[in-house]
């Protein structure tokens, strides 16, 4: 499992949204509050912001826990941003692909996280391998099943889906093949989030100084967090939140090049 937080709003520091809050990201790395399953986030960690006027992210990505890199925290209290991806990791299962299996993935201007687990990977997911272009399969940054459910999100994204369009097609489409799985997806865009609750918690709060946060649980005792309803799909700018059913035919239909 892990833990992972998006934000789009005025500018902030880094350190303002991950580290300072009495229960942040940070914190979650080894003292999470609403993690079902798995106890400590150590296995990776990583952070993707948008700087003014650019709208391809940065990233800043390691294999080993956050608390163990002095730097994160220099980074965190200089850098601003008006939008991030954040996550802290617990690997599904042990492998050697180090901070490329780390949160959050990215290409072009979409950074993406994924917290929770496939069912039965690899197997259960095979017969979707074959339904993507082998460069897609051959170029997937790690092999863990949240790269490989990245490689269908970009998929539907390079289509011409929206995020939420391409979330909500990929969990149902995933969840079709390896039922129980555990799909809470994140993407965001610089200007807007998308996510999914789907078998482990999501969170959202509205900040009284403008803004929206998406986190897998709060990072304070704000009363203002409010918790998204299992299977849901929500959408977020930096003054609206949408929470959307998960159900058959929300999604555009099948994946271009699944059928």
């Amino acid at each position: 499992m892990c833990r992972h937080i998006a934000y789009v709003g005025p500018e902030e520091s880094l350190g303002r949204l991950l580290v300072d809050p009495p229960h942040g990201l940070y914190g979650q790395s080894w003292a999470p509050r609403c993690q079902r399953y798995g106890t400590v986030n150590a296995d990776g960690f990583g952070v993707g912001w948008y700087a003014p006027g650019d709208p391809v992210p940065a990233r800043y990505r390691r294999a080993g826990p956050i608390w163990g890199d002095p730097s994160f925290a220099d980074l965190a209290r200089a850098v601003r941003t008006t939008a991030l991806l954040a996550a802290v990791r617990d690997a599904t299962l042990p492998g050697a692909d180090g901070e490329a299996a780390a949160a959050p993935f990215a290409a072009g201007e979409w950074l993406f996280s994924h917290n929770g687990a496939v069912r039965g990977w690899p197997g259960t997911l095979a017969p979707i391998v074959m339904t993507l272009p082998p460069e897609d399969v051959l170029s997937l940054e790690a092999r863990s099943d949240s790269a490989f459910v990245w490689a269908l999100v970009l998929a539907r994204l390079r289509a011409g889906n929206d995020e939420g369009q391409a979330l909500a097609g990929t969990v149902l489409e995933v969840a079709a093949a390896a039922p129980r799985s555990r799909l809470n997806l994140m993407l965001a865009q610089g200007d807007t989030i998308a996510a999914t609750a789907w078998g482990d918690s999501l969170w959202y709060l509205a900040r009284p100084g403008g803004g929206n946060v998406v986190a897998s649980e709060p990072y304070d005792d704000d009363p203002h967090w409010r918790e998204v309803p299992d299977r849901t799909l929500l959408t977020a700018s930096r003054t609206d939140v949408l929470l959307t059913p998960l159900k058959p035919g929300l999604g555009p239909g099948p994946r271009p090049g699944s059928g």
